[in-house]
Formats: C-alpha cells, sequence, structure tokens
C-alpha cells in the first residue's frame, strides 16, 4: 500500500522528532560508571584462596587474599544456613603504613 500524500508529512516530521531525540539523548547522557567526580574506581582483584585454620579454633576458613586491593577476607562455611559466612576482615594497607614496635 502506498502512503497518500495527506499521510506523508506527518511521518516526516515524527521520524525528525525520533531522530532530534535520540541525538539529544546520546550527547546529553553519560556513563554514571566512568563519571570522575565520584569516589576512586576500585582497582580489579587478584584473588587467591588459602584454606587454613582460624586462629578462634573450631571449624576451618578460606582465606581470600585481594593483592590489588591488599585486604583479606576469612569465611567460613555455615552448615546450617548452607553458604559461606564472613568471620573477619583485615585491610593490609594499614598494617603496612602501622610503624612497627613493641
Amino acid at each position: 500500500m502506498r502512503a497518500t500524500l495527506s499521510t506523508r508529512p506527518g511521518l516526516i516530521i515524527l521520524n525528525l522528532a525520533l531522530a532530534a531525540t535520540l541525538i539529544v539523548l546520546a550527547v546529553a547522557s553519560r556513563a554514571d560508571a566512568q563519571n570522575a567526580s565520584g569516589p576512586p574506581a576500585r582497582a580489579r582483584g587478584e584473588y587467591t584462596l588459602v584454606a587454613g585454620k582460624s586462629n578462634s579454633g573450631g571449624s576451618d576458613v578460606v582465606y581470600v587474599v585481594d593483592a590489588s586491593n591488599q585486604e583479606i577476607v576469612a569465611l567460613k562455611w555455615d552448615q546450617s544456613r548452607q553458604a559461606m559466612t564472613a568471620v573477619g576482615y583485615r585491610a593490609m594497607g594499614a598494617d603496612q603504613r602501622q610503624t612497627p614496635g613493641r
């Protein structure tokens, strides 16, 4: 079917309006994930898992070491919840800045 001459200008105007909206949204929008005004981006982690015993005794734990962000998280298996639960956290960067003493 052919569009009649009376509907063709309406379709042209509609297409121009949609194209203008698309251009405005493409230019005006910004990526919030790459916004430099927020807190500094967290580095991509480099993880190492180490099995061991906890200091408090009881169950075994898994230590997750993030070398990029210098963090350690201790996890243990909770049988009642059927999930890993966090036991402890340590920032290795804070340990490096601390002055040794007796």
